[in-house]
């Protein structure tokens, strides 16, 4: 999907079309964290970014929808926070290098040689003792969980993440399962978490 197509999934709905709650894997890799400057990739409608805000970091949320990008300042203003808004692809985006203590990338299904690109620049963009956080729908996903793209070729596993993550130390690196309710019925889904530190 490009830009105007989120665009118009956004646009068609009255609501968030995600929850306002920040998603569970940013939160458990990030609760412990000392604050500093975030930069939060594809930050869609903003719940990890806000959340972030909240918790003291100074933000810096990008997304390449203009509707989610107000969505997210709409969002920071409902919850009395300030948030920095980008429009702008994130597969050319340049960000200052060594500028962050945290990067997170949660849920950015792009084809695996522009995923590669993206890491690339935002290892580069974190600080040396900072974190990289990605979350993405993992390829297990289409035998074993629920929902997310049924496109493979988008689809993550940790091994090739950290693949595209070379020189950074790999704290965490799994397939995690996520309980989400569909039709009344609490099934899984299953995700890509890799946590990596800036030597």
């Amino acid at each position: 999907m490009d830009s105007a197509d989120w665009d118009a999934r956004y646009a068609a709905s009255p609501d968030l079309v995600w929850t306002a709650n920040p998603n569970r894997f940013v939160v458990a890799a990030t609760t412990d964290l000392s604050p500093g400057r975030a930069l939060d990739v594809a930050a869609g409608e903003g719940r990890n970014a806000v959340w972030l805000a909240e918790r003291g970091w100074l933000v810096t949320a990008v997304d390449f929808s203009p509707v989610a990008v107000q969505r997210g300042r709409q969002l920071a203003h409902d919850r009395g926070v300030d948030v920095s808004w980008e429009v702008a692809d994130v597969i050319s985006y340049q960000p200052e290098p060594a500028a962050y203590e945290l990067v997170v990338i949660a849920y950015l299904q792009l084809p695996r040689a522009d995923l590669a690109a993206v890491l690339r620049w935002a290892a580069a963009a974190v600080r040396p003792g900072g974190s990289l956080v990605v979350v993405g729908h993992d390829l297990a996903n289409l035998t074993d969980g629920t929902g997310g793209p049924q496109d493979p070729a988008v689809l993550q596993t940790p091994d090739a993440v950290v693949a595209d993550l070379p020189g950074m130390q790999i704290r965490q690196a799994e397939t995690a399962r996520r309980p989400v309710v569909v039709d009344g019925e609490t099934v899984e889904a299953l995700d890509t978490v890799v946590v990596a530190t800036h030597p």
